[in-house]
């Protein structure tokens, strides 16, 4: 996978000196991709900086430790762009050398991407340290907060103290849904301030014409895929559940590819698959696979199921909308509106594997065709320079109502 480019960039006089701080590629998630597709993105109006979360927390700690510092991917930034990667947990001497940089690059807006608790320490420092440069700080909401931190006393009890401070020195906001702009607003009181919302970009970054579709389904049936990181509330146990109950006679008709790392110890998808009565109609590929693999297993699917429990944005529904590939897609957080003007998508209630295996043969009469994707980063684009418009220079009066677009 190539690198995206900067297009042709307008007068000078229209550029912004923009640095974007998110997720490196040490820790690989779906925000590693996002930070470095945002920023390309950007990169075609702006100067463009980046300043990289390197070392997230203590590799044990890690779900997916087994591949910290693995190289997975070979997306990279724009040549424009400037990057620092970039800040460790543990400061010294990083964040030194990233308060230099922050410094060299004096930007005037600075794009947070949010979606942990373990980067606010540092988001904090870096955000304080953009205002006195006199730039404006923007906080664009992936999680509020991950939902394994969730679950830890001690994380929530931190975030709920010191997110607000973030959030104080921020001059607005970026949400995927309305869904989120709710939540948001009830927890920490946004309006105001500029909240705009924008839904994430197309994830087209694994289409390459050189990779061979993998498919371990035989031609007669149709493929099933399921792709992310295996947790609790992907709901992943749903699906496999729905694909047991599809009677002996229809079976034959279908097959279930699942492709994801287990995280926190959520080994009941992988329980239910051994005992599964259709064990030898199921293909587990249970790591964290390479681009490259995700292509292929993207390629070879005919459908994509993602039976999530709640969401407020999904990266393997934005790469199988990339496809065209239809999608059954639970009705929870902000998917419902990410899939809004996507003909390709079946809505079912969560938890309810009778709704899903119902889907199962909705989705399968869909087999063999194709839609359009109706996100593009030029629309992201385009929200964001609406969004920058309304954060003018001190000076000038500034708007306050929320952004919808």
């Amino acid at each position: 996978m190539g690198s995206d480019q900067a297009g042709r960039r307008p007068a000078e006089s229209r550029q912004a000196q923009v640095c974007v701080i998110g997720a490196g590629t040490r820790f690989l998630s779906g925000i590693s991709y996002y930070t470095l597709r945002l920023a390309n993105a950007l990169a075609r109006s702006h100067q463009v900086s980046v300043i990289l979360m390197r070392r997230l927390l203590p590799a044990f700690l890690y779900p997916g430790r087994k591949r910290v510092g693995a190289k997975l991917t070979q997306l990279e930034f724009a040549p424009a762009v400037q990057v620092f990667d970039g800040v460790d947990w543990f400061w010294m001497p990083s964040l030194v050398r990233a308060l230099l940089f922050l410094l060299r690059r004096r930007p005037s807006i600075v794009v947070f991407q949010w979606w942990t608790g373990t980067v606010l320490h540092t988001y904090l420092l870096l955000a304080l340290a953009s205002r006195l440069l006199g730039a404006r700080v923007i906080v664009e909401f992936h999680e509020v907060l991950d939902t394994g931190e969730a679950k830890l006393p001690l994380a929530q009890a931190y975030v709920a103290q010191f997110l607000p401070v973030l959030l104080r020195l921020a001059e607005g906001f970026v949400v995927h849904s309305e869904y989120d702009r709710r939540i948001l607003d009830e927890r920490y009181g946004l309006r105001g301030r500029p909240v705009a919302l924008i839904p994430l970009g197309s994830f087209d970054h694994y289409q390459n014409a050189s990779v061979r579709a993998y498919r371990p389904a035989p031609s007669s049936c149709c493929n099933l895929l399921f792709f992310g990181v295996i947790r609790p509330f992907k709901g992943l146990e749903d699906l496999i559940t729905a694909f047991n109950s599809i009677p002996q006679e229809e079976a034959g008709g279908y097959w279930l590819t699942i492709v994801g790392e287990t995280w926190e110890g959520w080994t009941l998808p992988s329980d239910l698959v051994a005992r599964s009565r259709y064990w030898e109609r199921i293909t587990f590929v249970n790591r964290y696979v390479r681009d490259e693999e995700v292509a292929a297993y993207f390629a070879g699917a005919d459908a994509v199921v993602l039976p999530y429990h709640r969401s407020s944005a999904s990266g393997p529904l934005h790469v199988a909308m990339s496809y065209g590939l239809p999608v059954v897609v639970t009705r929870v957080g902000g998917l419902t509106e990410a899939v809004a003007d996507y003909k390709g998508a079946i809505l079912v209630p969560p938890k309810d594997p009778a709704a899903l295996r119902r889907a199962l043969t909705e989705v399968a009469g869909m087999w063999g065709k194709r839609f359009s994707d109706p996100h593009s980063w030029e629309r992201t684009l385009a929200r964001y320079e609406a969004l920058f418009a309304v954060l003018k220079p001190r000076h000038e009066s500034q708007k306050t109502e929320a952004i919808g677009w």
